[in-house]
């Protein structure tokens, strides 16, 4: 029971996360420069970029997309597609000397790129899983009525997530624009000197996007002559001190009497979960930590910095993750539930199911064991090699239980000597099993070829389960076997090799004996008669 309970005390030690890391060869790079650059600055921040990536040994091509790829054409975004060469071909890094691994190149491109003054974060794709979001590990909205009120939770809720260094790359879907000036009409005043807001709205749009004037022909053409403010003095505020309105009575009234005028960022765009408003967090789990120990920290920031009436909400891989393991943990409780139906049906007893169950604990403890040891995660295919492993070690409890009922059934009254007897005939045959299931999971445990990321912790979760469960079932089986015989409904009554003759049978020295049995004579009286 020390043994039992340390053990599972190390599921708390080992990383919970959806899906393991895999070196798939290539990631994505979002990248953005400051909110007022311009798309001929961001384009040249971005070849930057990419000739530092091409310089490198292990990257075969990238592709970059400036403007926001799938963003809405801001023009401060680029986004970056970097394919790298093989493993066992990108070479050494000097640096570090040895080949770099996908992760590896990932930091150092982060690091590169943020001393250009970027905000940088890296997309592994091996992480999108099951879902179609963005794809990042940890991703979470915030929904609340207040846009303003949502952006200042959103920063905060950064601020505090960076500081627990349990998360990188963290960024945000709020996307602020250029500044923008903002002409707000004053209705009182313009209602006292007779200007309408229609009025004041056309020569607005008239300074900006211009009004057509006439028009002239040119080679069999048409073309409109467009009046309008020249580009290099539609940002400057003193602008609207020179333009005028004319009110009801033709009279000119300066602009600025009608407006009042105030310099602001403007928004991208609004996105909204559920037709509440919302901003979406969203980033990468550090190397070496928990997927799971990040979500919890987050929920908790959230709640924290946020108000009650706002929400917090995981999205994308983060719900995939909650929900699938959700799913699976389900799935081995029943897998158990059905396990003992069916051996309570084999053997027509509700005890000695549980004595057969006995190696399931001692299977994960096991398990868990190994991908701490190992440095796996528990994800979803170790979890499947955990659910896998709940039909895999019961074989040898059935084993050694079948066998020793059979043994108390043939006439040994005495349980420990059924179980003396017993256990050393089934040692063999459950060595060769329990031998022949670790021999067949080693190749996938060696983690060799494309996506072998997926299949080691599967196969380490297999090993190390059917092996621990094998080692200690064959002690702690037979002692369970054992306590619970006193709890069987009706015992095991021998039988023995020559049944006690009836009343009614003759015994076999009343007769005469032949070559091939018996035969009894009746009284002499009888056979007269």
């Amino acid at each position: 029971m020390m043994f039992f309970a340390g053990s599972f005390a190390a599921f708390h030690f080992v990383n919970k996360e959806f899906m393991p890391v895999q070196d798939q060869s290539m990631f994505i790079v979002r990248a953005q420069t400051p909110i007022e650059s311009s798309m001929e600055y961001t384009d040249s921040v971005a070849r930057k970029a990419e000739n530092f990536l091409i310089a490198r040994p292990e990257v075969r091509r990238t592709y970059s997309a400036v403007g926001g790829f799938g963003t809405g054409g801001q023009a401060n975004l680029f986004n970056l597609f970097v394919s790298m060469k093989p493993k066992g071909s990108r070479g050494v890094d000097p640096e570090r000397g040895h080949e770099l691994s996908q992760q590896e190149l990932m930091d150092v491109t982060r690091k590169a790129l943020r001393k250009l003054g970027l905000r940088v974060s890296v997309q592994d794709l091996s992480q999108r899983g099951f879902t179609a979001s963005r794809g990042f590990p940890i991703e979470f909205a915030i929904q609340g009525r207040d846009w303003d009120k949502l952006s200042e939770y959103s920063d905060k809720i950064i601020e505090k997530l960076d500081a627990t260094g349990l998360v990188t790359d963290t960024d945000s879907d709020y996307l602020l624009g250029k500044p923008e000036l903002q002409v707000i009409p004053d209705r009182v005043r313009a209602a006292e000197r007779g200007v309408s807001i229609q009025a004041i709205s056309q020569t607005i749009s008239a300074m900006v996007g211009g009004v057509v004037a006439a028009q002239y022909s040119s080679g069999g053409h048409r073309y409109d002559v467009r009046v309008r403010l020249r580009d290099e003095d539609l940002t400057r505020k003193d602008q609207f001190n020179q333009l005028y309105v004319r009110n009801n009575r033709g009279e000119l009234i300066k602009l600025t009497e009608l407006v009042q005028i105030r310099e602001a960022r403007s928004l991208a765009q609004i996105n909204r979960n559920d037709r509440e408003r919302a901003i979406k967090i969203f980033a990468n789990v550090k190397a070496g930590k928990s997927q799971q120990e990040a979500l919890e920290r987050a929920r908790a920031i959230a709640r924290e910095v946020m108000p009650p009436e706002n929400r917090v909400r995981f999205v994308g891989g983060s719900q995939a993750f909650q929900e699938s393991f959700a799913s699976l943990w389900f799935v081995l409780f029943l897998g158990v539930v059905v396990a003992y139906m069916v051996l309570a049906s084999q053997f027509n007893s509700f005890v000695h199911p549980f004595t057969v169950l006995m190696a399931l604990p001692f299977s994960a403890s096991g398990a868990f064991l190994t991908l701490l040891a190992f440095g796996h995660s528990i994800n979803i295919f170790s979890f499947i090699g955990l659910i896998l492993l709940m039909g895999i070690v019961k074989k040898n409890s059935i084993l050694l239980v079948d066998f020793t009922n059979q043994v108390r059934t043939r006439g040994e009254t005495s349980v420990r000597a059924a179980l003396l007897e017993a256990c050393p005939i089934r040692l063999r045959p459950i060595l060769m099993t329990s031998l022949a299931t670790i021999a067949a999971a080693l190749p996938l445990a060696l983690a060799i070829g494309p996506g072998a990321e997926l299949r080691s912790p599967m196969a380490m979760a297999v090993i190390g389960g059917v092996l621990v469960s094998t080692l200690l079932t064959l002690f702690v089986v037979p002692c369970v076997y054992e306590l619970l015989t006193g709890l069987e409904r009706q015992g095991h009554q021998p039988v023995s090799s020559q049944p006690e003759p009836t009343p009614t049978q003759p015994k076999l020295g009343d007769g005469v004996r032949s070559g091939i049995g018996s035969v009894s004579l009746a009284p002499r009286e009888d056979r007269k008669r």
